[in-house]
């Protein structure tokens, strides 16, 4: 699969696998994935205001990666997930929700929903009759799984119509 990424595609990646490296975490998530491209410019053109996004995944990294959609689901049975942050946080310290650290070995690989983003863009390049895989794939292969990162992006007016328009062109 690696064979049909673009330069751009392949140093998202690798980016992606750099962020994970500096946040200390053991394994490459959606959030590094998109990082990268935040890091490398790819969205640029949509007029993403990349600290803003920053913080966005960073408060959901507290959460645990829940989406905002469960963290209503949740409060609807009553619980309150705010609560439940703050008093495993005074117990574990900040970020105990957060992805795991890096073990000793320091190889970083990829999550399971990592994977299958990487795989998504694939069917997208396939599906849009294009030879290669390039970081519009793995924007829209982001945006076409529901959860934290693409809740976020739809906030900064990042949809999968949007993207797919303004970076095809």
């Amino acid at each position: 699969m690696f064979e049909r990424f673009t330069r751009d595609a392949r140093s998202t990646v690798t980016g992606a696998v750099a962020e994970a490296r500096r946040a200390g975490a053991a394994r490459v998530t959606e959030e590094h994935l998109l990082l990268s491209l935040l890091a490398l410019g790819a969205l640029d053109p949509l007029g993403v205001d990349a600290p803003a996004v920053t913080a966005d995944l960073a408060a959901a990294r507290r959460r645990g990666g829940i989406s905002r959609a469960d963290e209503k689901a949740l409060a609807e049975l009553g619980i309150d997930l705010a609560e439940i942050i703050t008093r495993v946080e005074r117990t574990h310290g900040e970020g105990a929700l957060a992805t795991p650290a890096l073990r000793r070995t320091g190889r970083v690989r990829l999550t399971e929903d990592a994977k299958k983003t990487l795989q998504q863009s694939l069917r997208i390049a396939l599906g849009r009759k294009d030879r290669h895989i390039a970081p519009l794939h793995l924007l829209l292969a982001l945006l076409s799984h529901p959860g934290p990162i693409s809740e976020i992006l739809t906030d900064h007016g990042i949809t999968y119509t949007t993207a797919e328009s303004t970076l095809a062109a």
